[in-house]
């Protein structure tokens, strides 16, 4: 493999994952609401390319979040698309172990994103709306 997994700069979230948001057609969540302002996560690259990336939030207790999985809409190799995907969420449930969190949580619609969840052993729960108010 030619993955290169490594933690998101304070240039990405300008550079690359607004970008990323917007062609997928969502607004990019703004930088404070992410884990350590942008920088709270990771970004997977194949051969130099950026794939897809994630952010780990973490709580005061035992449990951590995985969310804002998102990818380059541009890049179109199917297997490493999807390595790439599952790399993402694997590594971030792997520093949410490391760091002693006994449960991950992550919340999506995307049926594609909750199998490759699915895939490395998350479960799925009840059917829930996601309920937000921007302040």
């Amino acid at each position: 493999m030619k993955f290169n997994v490594r933690v998101l700069s304070e240039e990405d979230y300008d550079s690359i994952l607004s970008k990323w948001w917007k062609d997928w057609g969502f607004t990019p969540p703004i930088k404070e609401s992410l884990p350590l302002n942008g920088q709270g996560g990771i970004i997977v690259e194949w051969e130099k390319t950026p794939v897809c990336a994630g952010f780990l939030y973490e709580t005061n207790s035992s449990i951590a979040w995985v969310e804002w999985i998102i990818s380059n809409k541009n890049f179109r190799l199917k297997p490493q698309r999807k390595d790439g995907i599952h790399l993402v969420i694997q590594t971030l449930t792997d520093v949410a172990k490391n760091k002693g969190y006994k449960v991950v949580f992550s919340n999506n619609n995307n049926q594609h994103l909750q199998q490759s969840f699915v895939n490395i052993g998350y479960l799925k729960g009840n059917k829930n709306v996601e309920l937000i108010k921007n302040l």
